[in-house]
């Protein structure tokens, strides 16, 4: 009996969520909410067919599996989210987020807190803002970038500005050519969610020495981050696979 009172709660709990984040963002269908509805209506048909003795123990064991392998995935993203020394970078990269017009949106905003803040303690490392211009924005995300930080008293010297790049891949393959070389000490500033991935694919582009400065997020949004994040991060060690196979 107690697998159904689980799921039960499993979820009311996801739906909760879904409502919580309809309501927080005035949107049903963004941010990857759906997931939250989805899910909650799952395991409450599963609830239901667990009741009535449908569900057979090979399936709760493939269950079991998948959940652990999520728990895993979810810890080995979180282990970059740990402070840590922050090391002396000759450049740091700050990864576009969305903008809204020309308004920087909240994680956008964290980030280039994070990086003002470690910039006016190392006052000789240059800084890359890259992000090109997307569906909904007046200007490019690197454009909104360079605004903030001059606003914010950094020089005009330190800033170099990528304004191309669409994807996270992108933006650290267009940024490398604004270094002399791979092996240059290099700070990814990004959202705590996202820094595990940006790290590896910054590795998988040939970047020899870097550095993850981890901004927050928004705390409702976390967790709706991290699942998100979950499924990234196992499509690109998919991806990885093939072409190691390959």
């Amino acid at each position: 009996m107690l697998r159904p009172i689980v799921l039960l709660i499993a979820g009311i709990l996801c739906l909760g969520y879904y409502g919580c984040l309809c309501v927080y963002l005035r949107k049903w269908d963004s941010t990857f909410s759906r997931f939250w509805l989805l899910s909650g209506m799952g395991l409450l048909i599963l609830c239901f067919l667990e009741r009535k003795g449908y569900v057979p123990e090979a399936f709760w064991l493939l269950f079991y599996v998948v959940l652990g392998a999520v728990v895993v995935t979810l810890i080995v993203v979180s282990s970059t989210m740990i402070p840590r020394k922050q090391a002396s970078c000759d450049y740091l990269i700050v990864l576009g987020a969305q903008v809204r017009g020309r308004k920087i949106t909240d994680s956008l905003l964290r980030r280039l807190k994070k990086a003002q803040t470690y910039l006016s303690v190392h006052k000789e490392t240059k800084v890359i803002v890259s992000g090109g211009q997307g569906k909904g924005e007046d200007v490019s995300e690197a454009y909104a970038m360079v605004q903030y930080l001059r606003e914010h008293e950094v020089k005009d010297e330190q800033i170099m500005l990528e304004d191309q790049s669409r994807t996270t891949r992108e933006n650290l393959r267009f940024s490398k050519a604004y270094l002399e070389e791979l092996k240059t000490p290099v700070g990814i500033v990004t959202n705590n969610f996202h820094l595990f991935r940006a790290l590896l694919i910054g590795r998988s582009e040939g970047y020899e020495n870097l550095t993850g400065i981890a901004a927050g997020c928004n705390r409702i949004l976390f967790l709706n981050y991290m699942v998100r994040e979950f499924f990234a991060v196992v499509w690109l060690w998919i991806q990885r696979g093939k072409k190691k196979s390959g």
